[in-house]
């Protein structure tokens, strides 16, 4: 009886993450999703040569990407966003990253 109920209790989460269509809607799978972009970014900005060492902290969610942290120049702030902007799946970055002067 016990198993029966774990399949049941499954069986209803997994329907409610899924409309008509097929298409997942739930907040769980966007936050799936948002925590796969955020990783493809991360990535991108780790294997920049000269931005690998930078602590620059990403952030997404519905496919908005914001980068925050500081970095040494102006030149890393504009290359680590157009970065960002290149990963796909990226619909908009806000760049926060602040120059240390």
């Amino acid at each position: 009886m016990k198993k029966i109920l774990m399949v049941l209790a499954t069986l209803f989460a997994l329907n409610g993450c899924v409309n008509n269509g097929g298409v997942a809607t739930s907040a769980p799978v966007s936050f799936v999703e948002d925590s796969v972009l955020t990783a493809k970014v991360k990535t991108a900005l780790l294997q920049q040569k000269g931005l690998e060492g930078l602590a620059i902290h990403v952030n997404s969610y519905k496919g908005v990407v914001q980068l925050s942290g500081f970095v040494d120049t102006d030149v890393n702030k504009e290359l680590a966003g157009q970065i960002a902007r290149s990963v796909d799946g990226v619909a908009e970055v806000v760049n926060n990253l602040i120059v240390k002067r």
